[in-house]
């Protein structure tokens, strides 16, 4: 699937749902690892209760939502298999209460569980692009020299006065150009934020933190622009009520669960088991804003998981 429908998919699919209050963790060292995790649900989406208090179990089969390749190749993410990705995550799924469909009737199918997974391009390196050296190299270019004083020609003195002005005009131009282009490449920027904060969950808290910049927590939104312009790992997995979409047709989104991380000096493959079940205990529940913690240093064991096949895309 390609990037662009990805995207569209995604944030189709997930308007109907809302974020509420902002949480962000303390400052960081560069070398932590660290996930961002947002979770929303459905409204009229509730877990029942057996009569000991547990959860009921509810039956999934998984979807093959799509993968979403960064710029430059990367093996950790782009080498992992659908089949391998849906075994880690069926782990700590299990855990929460929801365990693979086995039985071939789809009447006893809950949910339909879609997986998108990739890398988000972001923008911190805009700053280095050829629009912003041509603006910079407009601005610190010696300008035109001055026309020689006059010599008695008033045809050369004139001639040469002609000439000066249309270097500055030139010059102005040229100027006025590199501006417009870097007006330009800030808006791409902007549209390249609000895809990767509505991609990774940021969205809400973006929009939060807009209003204050004339406050105490002014560097709240360049933090979250910072983290939204690092390449950053995801995985998105959108809970579908699989009777409503098998009987009716209808898509109707019960849960979604966004998780994420920097891409720099981290190997996906190998934070990816920890990942997932740091943000398992949101699976079905509103994390009620972006959530961020480090990541703990473990091993994950992965059981054999069944092939129950791939939706059929329209």
């Amino acid at each position: 699937m390609g990037s662009s429908r990805l995207a569209r998919c995604l944030f189709v699919i997930a308007a109907g749902l809302g974020v509420s209050r902002f949480a962000l963790s303390p400052a960081l060292a560069d070398g932590d690892v660290v996930t961002a995790v947002s979770s929303q649900v459905s409204s009229d989406y509730v877990r029942k209760r057996l009569p000991d208090g547990s959860i009921e179990p509810e039956t999934y089969t998984f979807g093959k939502g799509g993968h979403l390749a960064g710029t430059m190749r990367d093996d950790s993410v782009d080498k992992l298999d659908f089949m391998d990705l849906a075994k880690t995550i069926a782990v700590p799924l299990a855990s929460r209460q929801y365990v693979p469909a086995t039985d071939k009737d789809p009447n006893a199918t809950h949910l339909l569980i879609m997986v998108y997974w990739g890398k988000t391009s972001g923008a911190e390196d805009a700053s280095d692009s050829a629009v912003y050296e041509n603006l910079q190299s407009s601005q610190t270019s010696a300008p035109p020299p001055p026309p020689p004083p006059p010599t008695g020609n008033s045809h050369v003195a004139a001639g040469s006065g002609i000439a000066a002005t249309v270097m500055n005009t030139a010059r102005q131009d040229t100027t006025t150009g590199a501006f417009a282009s870097v007006a330009a490449e800030n808006a791409l920027r902007d549209q390249a934020d609000l895809r990767n904060a509505r991609l990774l969950g940021y969205d809400a808290e973006l929009a939060a933190a807009s209003g204050l910049e004339m406050t105490a927590f002014r560097n709240r939104r360049d933090d979250l622009i910072a983290e939204i312009e690092e390449n950053r790992y995801f995985i998105v997995l959108m809970a579908y009520d699989f009777q409503a979409l098998w009987k009716h047709k209808q898509h109707k989104l019960l849960w979604v669960a966004r998780m994420s991380v920097r891409e720099r000096g981290t190997n996906f493959t190998r934070v990816l088991p920890s990942m997932v079940q740091y943000a398992s205990q949101f699976f079905g529940e509103d994390s009620h804003g972006l959530l961020r913690r480090t990541l703990p240093q473990g091993h994950v064991e992965v059981g054999e998981l069944k092939d129950l096949g791939e939706v059929p895309q329209k």
